[in-house]
């Protein structure tokens, strides 16, 4: 099978998955679903073990894996461990042949994406950035918002997919846009989750029902995807992680590597980041107390004692 396939040849394409964490593992899972040959590998041999029972095979090696792949999806950590994964003579752009499509669908700063692709055109490959938003409840529904760049004709032979993990796709731009555009969300959902804490926690003070309160504001103009979707008071919303101790979810510790990227995304751009810097000051003293592996949403144990 060559690498112009059509569209609906690409549907079977082999895929190599390499990160099977809280957000790949399901991804990988989503792509099996849709009848697309997945070959995985991640150092978790439980996350392994979850993949090979869906379907996929289980690789002993993210090149072992990558072996006869037509398309490479990754979901790592940070740049440093995209970088080793692909860079360098021990890297997979080594081993690759020409024309495979790599998708990296990491959260990294867009001056590590770029590097990377660099590196990809310099093989004869093919280079994606592809963050995702939705958090593990959309990476296991398959209703991911896929946020890309790179070129536009490597964009569309990814579409099946994408199409396969995702609902909504937007091309934001050329190599690294994707993580520049997923930083700024992700700025500002910080915001968002502290400002909605901060609120409903000074209502909870004054003797409003934390339930009667969010449903005014989801009402009225202080509404947010956190009143609305995801809030962050225990008992106020059902299958949220504030109604299950804060486990699952989008990590603390994740948030503020996200505030981090966008802090250093404005100082090398000169952008002025005083809400983003003020998150990133919360969410850092959160993670250091302790909770760095419970859900973003928890940010509201800063400001009013929840449990």
């Amino acid at each position: 099978m060559s690498n112009t396939n059509n569209t609906k040849e690409n549907s079977m394409e082999n895929i190599a998955f390499i990160g099977l964490g809280n957000m790949g593992g399901p991804m990988a899972v989503n792509l099996l679903n849709k009848g697309f040959k997945v070959s995985a590998f991640d150092l978790s041999a439980d996350a392994l073990a979850k993949v090979a029972a869906a379907g996929g095979r289980a690789a002993s090696s993210a090149a072992n894996a990558a072996k006869d792949a037509h398309v490479v999806i990754s979901m790592l950590p940070a740049g440093k461990h995209v970088q080793g994964l692909y860079l360098g003579d021990e890297g997979l752009f080594a081993r690759l042949p020409k024309g495979t499509l790599v998708i990296d669908c990491s959260t990294i700063d867009a001056g590590t994406a770029r590097k990377v692709a660099e590196g990809a055109q310099e093989k004869g490959l093919a280079m994606l950035d592809a963050p995702v938003s939705g958090g593990t409840a959309g990476a296991t529904a398959g209703t991911l918002t896929f946020i890309v760049g790179g070129a536009a004709e490597d964009l569309a032979r990814a579409r099946p997919a994408l199409e396969a993990m995702g609902k909504n796709i937007f091309h934001a731009g050329g190599a690294g846009a994707g993580q520049t555009a997923k930083i700024c969300n992700n700025m500002l959902l910080g915001i968002l989750m502290a400002g909605t804490a901060e609120a409903l926690a000074l209502g909870v003070k004054n003797g409003l029902d934390p339930k009667v309160l969010s449903e005014i504001i989801s009402k009225s103009s202080g509404r947010n995807w956190a009143t609305e979707l995801y809030n962050p008071w225990p008992g106020v919303m059902d299958n949220t992680p504030a109604s299950r101790g804060y486990a699952g979810g989008f990590m603390s510790e994740l948030m503020l590597k996200d505030l981090g990227l966008a802090e250093e995304t404005a100082l090398q751009s000169h952008a002025a980041n005083p809400l983003g810097a003020l998150a990133r000051n919360l969410y850092e003293e959160h993670v250091h107390q302790g909770n760095g592996k419970l859900d973003f949403s928890s940010i509201v144990k800063h400001f009013h004692s929840v449990d």
